[in-house]
């Protein structure tokens, strides 16, 4: 499959709208410093409104305080209390406040505030022993002889407390507050605001936020069962662990010998995971993050209210929270919660004989999280992943990080998560990896290596604010270390890929980006010697795609960088790469050129070095791939803004040039090529041809002269991107030009050239060649108003509004260049030695017909195009997308199979589809060999009316589709089948081009159209069989030293699907073949002759042989296997210097290789021999068509005199078809203008001049006459052999 990567789907353009990382730090998360813990209990006295039960609940803080000595239980039980916050929150500073009165109450709460400023404060409250809230917003209190109860209003106490606070309400009916609470603070709101209004300078206070926890609702009471806790809310939330081995046994339905307060004394300590209580609790917090997702600022007090919502209920109280939060109750992980405390606590009476008398016994720890993590990966394995899903165990492998025993298995499962895609890593960072990972980097583990750079690389991909966070702690060098050239990271034995290090790269690129501190610190390493090893040495075309982008940032805006670059020569090293077989390479490259520009001492040293990147730069405007095309003009836009005053002169002297060329056009003495590449007039030449150096311009022979040429010549690029990038350019110089001290001389230049321009346009067709100039190399016709409408130019838009037909929107000031490295041009029309012109093909000179009509459909665009705004200054530099697009690589799945690949996805089942119908057609098409070759073609299945003249048909293999163009520059495509038009669309080729040939590619699954014009220029189009869906995928100009001749092919070409390699020649000296997977040019043939190639065929199933026809009538073989000077194997010449109409080497059957010359004579090779093995006169009218079947021994030729005749490989006749409809009723001598076979059926299509329909025929069951006495010998045999058997 070719053409279909990502860079054809995009351009380099990246995805539109890209990403939004939501904010995952909690900035502006608030710190607990200080807290108030109140404790109304008045031990011995019951208040007068709770009823207690004997027995009841007695307990506080796990404390009895009817133990002796009593007069301290208060201050125990405080003790306590204070000691279970501080294990949840050991920064805060607690303050205890026993049996406070109305008076301390306040002076605590306004102090609590005033020494926390604007930071959070708790207030924990218990109400044991004073009366209910009540209805009206009202907590109680003492007096100061705790004779009565005092009571307090929430109103005074937010008036204390302020915000924001959080509030533990531990007392019965609790919901009063929550219910009142609010009330009271918008009536606070409201009095601030109407005191606002009467003085704006008074002191603002804050009532919000504010969180609050509650024991219990309205009317309900705290339950009073002895075998629980009195504060059985609080030790949900400060002791939860503890509270679910207690409410576990108390809940467990089987009869045991365990008691809860046993069940409690579990061995362990909570800090140390390897213990049991340790292991619970490291298993709690990651049940009740699993079940919270997302967490309040105060964690660990919230993850408990999770099991106070699931205990309290049991007794008859729902625990109340503002916000309020869902019940989770019946979350299915309480039951993985159950299962551990289970098996916690069966191993408890071994545990406590072992701590009694020393019985040896190993605990067995839980295997909760290796489960969870086994969840997690069927979870990465199922369709819930793909279709973003969040996992419920994510916070469980945030949990299983802190575990080294499960930390590497979890952090390859993380990677699998991450690479889902950006949305993966947004949720990964939201619960709170990144600390984790961060702190990893510290870690020396060979094993963690891989995947904490893979991790990495997938978190700045998606978010690069995490710049800052590497630099401290040094954590870039932890990357920078894996990507030296000498380290090896070996895991379980094998060497970790290259990738790895690519990855490296990246996410130092990353910290560098728009980063100076990154910048400094990665520059203060050898990191930019380690990217230039991987630049020249690396066979990983990802590292050194990254390694050009890290050094790209490394320099970036940073003079010091440059120079080190300079010393280290880096421009030298990264100039190998314009050679590099990969495009993504090629571009990231110039990309890394491009920043270098602009050291602002520009020195004469800096000013050799940047001209000498320019100098080097240069060969990739001929680049097949647009990437590398676009890349180059933004490495243009930004030279030509630092050379500004130069590229004035330049494009200056060109105008003037232009204008000399129209004045003065060249003899035709083959001495153009001497002028190199500037033109001047006869007078001001050598007898040699050369520019007498009087003649010189200012810019003569520059760098900034060679830009200019090499920027105009892709302003008429094939790709649209391209074209517009250009125009800019242009325009910005031209602009800049007009507005300087010359810039009136400029303006009457440009006035001249115009009138010249719209002479041509109003049909004086004696300056047309003047008008393209003869620095036109590709033989460019003149420019049409499709193609001008994308050039469309700032500075001439005013000739875009007249009604000409070809009205000018840019001046051809410099009309396509040709352009190679070193600048040597052929730069005229001039005549060549070639055939003469009667041997011309005779369409050259064709009066049948009228002209071609013209982007008469819509032309493609490639995808997320966008045209610019000719009301907007041209502004440089061009912004590059290049880097953006890169990025995107890592946020997009690497690990999972393409779709199109995966078992049972949509794109796999019609994948199946296709395969199996392609053998399908195939089986049914294979035994048609004996039937072709003797039986007529004359059956005719349809009839086609294309609305234009057809000059060029191509059938797919599989498909029932007709790609046909017509004499100008349309395609369109039919249905053969059913007579349908499918799409119809410009190919984009200026007038007075035409399209030379068309493929399908990709035809074993969604296949592409490739097409070739006389311009020398490929385009693939993707969607080609729908009128909105249609995409130009790629572009490039393939020919690009054509030498214009009176005599001419235009371009042909052929593709070979095998190894993925257009062949392409024609009016060249060259045969190029361009690789479809490097997009640029692997051999350069030399043809061998001095004659135009006018047909190709290449040996499609092993992609080493290739054929060409001439148009002085010789066929050379080439073989690419040997060096280009020595590659043609085989030549044949035809004496009376025949124009080769076609050569074809079959794709099945036998293989043949077939040769028609418009004399009429066909001719059968054997590579290996010196004559033909056969001979045919298939006419003795002139030839104008041929065509072979690719699997049947038929072939067909088209004549002049309107007949199409099929023949098979012994040159025996099988039909005479005449194309004839009422439409061509008086046209019967028109010739043959197209004939094509199906590559399998048995199906010939074929037009006639001055006809638009397409004819279609198939063989059908009439013996040919050749074989029709055959036929009749061997039926009158069978009926005699018949006979004789028969009883007598």
């Amino acid at each position: 499959m070719y053409f279909t990567d990502k860079r054809h789907e995009t351009t380099g353009k990246p995805k539109t709208p890209a990403f939004e990382i939501q904010d995952w730090r909690m900035r502006d998360r608030l710190k607990t410093v200080s807290a108030a813990i109140a404790v109304c209990l008045n031990i011995g006295v019951e208040p007068p409104d709770q009823l207690r039960t004997v027995p009841g609940a007695k307990l506080e803080a796990w404390q009895d305080p009817t133990i002796p000595p009593t007069n301290k239980a208060l201050e125990n039980i405080g003790k306590a209390l204070q000691t279970q916050y501080e294990s949840i929150a050991f920064r805060t500073r607690y303050k205890q406040y026993l049996d406070p009165s109305i008076e301390e109450t306040k002076k605590f709460c306004v102090s609590l505030r005033r020494n926390a400023k604007d930071e959070r404060i708790l207030f924990h409250y218990n109400g044991h022993g004073v009366p209910k809230p009540t209805t009206s917003g009202e907590i109680w209190v003492f007096n100061k002889n705790y004779t009565q109860y005092i009571p307090v209003s929430l109103y005074d106490l937010q008036q204390w407390l302020q915000a924001p606070t959080v509030f533990v309400w531990d007392c019965s009916e609790a919901g009063n507050i929550l219910t009142n609470y609010h009330k009271f603070v918008d009536k606070h709101e409201e009095e601030e605001k109407e005191l606002r209004q009467k003085d704006p300078n008074c002191e603002r206070q804050n009532y919000r936020p504010y969180i609050h926890l509650a024991a219990c609702g309205t009317k309900e009471n705290l339950p009073t069962n002895p075998q629980l806790p009195a504060d059985l809310f609080t030790c949900c939330l400060t002791t939860p662990v503890e509270m679910a081995l207690w409410f576990f046994v108390l809940q467990n339905p089987l009869k045991t010998d365990l008691t809860p307060e046993r069940a409690r004394k579990l061995s362990g300590r909570l800090q140390e995971r390897r213990t049991p209580l340790g292991e619970l609790h490291w298993i709690f917090t990651a049940i009740t993050d699993t079940i919270a997702w997302t967490t309040l600022p105060l964690a660990a007090l919230f993850r408990a209210f999770l099991l106070a919502q699931r205990i309290m209920p049991v007794y008859g109280c729902h625990p109340q929270s503002y916000p309020e939060l869902p019940d989770t109750r019946q979350h299915p992980l309480w039951d993985s919660w159950d299962l551990a405390v289970d098996m916690a606590l069966a191993q408890l009476p071994m545990l406590e004989r072992k701590e009694l008398d020393g019985t040896p016994y190993e605990y067995v720890n839980s295997t909760f999280f290796t489960e969870q993590l086994t969840a997690f990966e069927i979870y990465l394995c199922r369709g819930d992943a793909q279709s973003q899903k969040p996992p419920e165990q994510l916070p469980v492998v945030l949990q299983v990080l802190l575990s080294q025993q499960h930390r590497l298995r979890a952090l390859i499962l993380l990677t699998r998560f991450l690479d889902l895609g950006p949305w993966a890593v947004q949720l990964a960072l939201s619960i709170g990896i990144f600390p984790y990972v961060l702190k990893l980097l510290q870690s020396v583990a060979q094993d963690l290596k891989p995947v904490l750079v893979f991790i990495w690389a997938r978190i700045l991909a998606v978010d690069i604010s995490c710049q800052q966070d590497l630099i401290k702690d040094n954590g870039y060098n932890y990357f920078a270390d894996i990507l030296k050239p000498q380290e090896t990271i070996l895991v379980n034995g094998t060497i970790v890929q290259t990738s790895h290090k690519a990855m490296c790269a990246f996410i130092l690129a990353m910290l560098c980006k728009g980063f100076k501190p990154g910048q400094v610190v990665c520059n203060s390493t050898d990191i930019m010697k380690y990217c230039l090893h991987h630049v020249t040495h690396s066979e990983d075309p990802l590292l050194r795609q990254w390694s050009c982008l890290c050094i790209s940032q490394l320099w970036r805006d940073l003079p010091e960088a440059k120079w080190r670059g300079i010393r280290e020569n880096a421009h030298i090293k990264l100039a190998f790469l314009i050679k590099d077989s990969f495009p993504e390479v090629r571009a990231a490259m110039a990309h890394a050129m491009t920043t270098f520009l602009g050291i602002p001492d520009l020195t004469d040293e800096v000013a050799r070095i940047e001209e000498g990147i320019a100098w080097t730069m240069l060969e990739l405007v001929t680049d097949g791939s647009p990437i590398v095309r676009k890349e180059l003009l933004v490495f243009f836009s930004k030279f030509v803004l630092r050379y500004e005053n130069k590229f004035l002169v330049a494009a200056y002297e060109q105008l003037l040039e232009e204008k000399e060329y129209m004045l003065y056009p060249p003899a035709e003495d083959g001495l153009n090529h001497k002028m190199g590449l500037h033109y001047a007039r006869k007078e001001n030449r050598e007898a040699d041809g050369t520019i007498r150096p009087i003649a010189f311009g200012v810019a003569h022979d520059s760098i900034f002269a060679a830009c200019w040429k090499h920027i105009d010549i892709l302003s008429v690029d094939p790709h649209p991107e391209v074209q517009r990038d250009a125009t800019i350019i242009l325009d910005y110089v031209h602009h800049a030009l007009l507005h300087s001290p010359v810039g009136s001389q400029a303006q009457s230049l440009m006035d001249e050239i115009l009138r010249r321009a719209r002479k041509v346009s109003r049909g004086d067709m004696s300056q047309r060649s003047s008008v393209l100039g003869t620095h036109t190399a590709i033989a460019q016709p003149m420019p049409s108003p499709g193609l001008l409408k994308r050039t469309a130019s700032y500075l001439f838009g005013p000739l875009l509004k007249e009604n000409t037909p070809a009205g000018l929107a840019t001046p051809p000031l410099t009309p396509g260049f040709a352009s190679n490295p070193g600048l040597s041009r052929t730069l005229s029309h001039r005549s060549r030695k070639g055939p003469s012109l009667e041997n011309a093909p005779p369409e050259q000179n064709d009066q049948l017909t009228s002209p071609a009509n013209y982007h008469i459909a819509n032309e493609p665009l490639c995808a997320g195009y966008r045209e610019r705004s000719l009301t907007e200054v041209p502004k440089l530099p061009l912004a590059s997308t290049f880097l953006d697009w890169s990025t995107e690589y890592f946020r997009e799945p690497q690990m999972k199979l393409a779709e199109a690949e995966e078992p049972g996805s949509h794109e796999y089942n019609e994948r199946l589809w296709r395969r199996s119908r392609n053998e399908a057609v195939l089986r049914e098409t294979q035994p048609q060999k004996a039937q072709a070759r003797t039986h007529k073609w004359n059956s005719q299945i349809g009839i086609i009316n294309n609305g234009a003249q057809p000059a060029k048909m191509t059938f797919h293999q599989f498909e029932d589709h007709v790609a046909v163009a017509d004499d100008g520059n349309t395609v369109t495509v039919w249905d053969w089948k059913n007579g349908t038009r499918k799409s119809r669309f410009s190919n984009g080729n200026p007038e007075g081009s035409k399209i030379s040939d068309m493929k399908f590619i990709n035809e074993d699954d969604q296949a592409l159209l490739m097409s070739g014009s006389s311009d020398g220029v490929i385009r693939i189009y993707r969607n080609y069989d729908s009128d909105e869906g249609v995409e130009l995928a790629s572009s490039w100009r393939a020919l690009t030293h054509m030498v214009p001749s009176n005599v001419n092919s235009g371009m042909v070409f052929d593709w070979q699907q095998v190894n993925g390699q257009v062949l392409v020649a024609g009016d060249e000296r060259v045969v190029r073949i361009w690789n479809a997977g490097h997009e640029m040019c692997s051999h350069e043939i030399p043809a061998r002759s001095g004659s135009c190639v006018t047909s190709l065929t290449s040996d499609q199933m092993t992609g080493n042989i290739f054929v060409a026809g001439f148009g002085d009538g010789a066929i050379r073989v080439f073989d690419t296997r040997n060096r280009p000077q020595e590659s043609m194997v085989r030549k044949w010449k035809d004496d009376s210097r025949q124009w080769v109409r076609s050569v074809h080497m079959q794709r099945g059957g036998q293989r043949e290789l077939l040769s028609a010359s418009r004399n009429g004579k066909v001719r059968l090779w054997d590579i290996r021999m010196e004559n033909p093995l056969k001979v045919f006169q298939a006419t003795k009218d002139v030839l104008r068509t041929a065509s072979t079947h690719e699997h049947l021994p038929v072939f067909a030729v088209g004549t002049s005199a309107h007949l199409v005749k099929v023949f098979d490989f012994d040159g025996h006749e099988l039909s005479r078809l005449e194309p004839s409809t009422s439409f061509t009723a008086g046209l019967k001598l028109t010739p043959i203008a197209t004939t094509a076979f199906h590559p399998h059926r048995m199906i010939l299509g074929y037009a006639a001049r001055g006809d638009n329909h397409i004819h279609i025929s198939a063989c059908g069951n009439e013996i040919a006459a050749p074989f029709a006495a055959a036929y009749q010998q061997e039926a009158e045999a069978a009926k005699r052999a018949a006979a004789a058997q028969r009883p007598v």
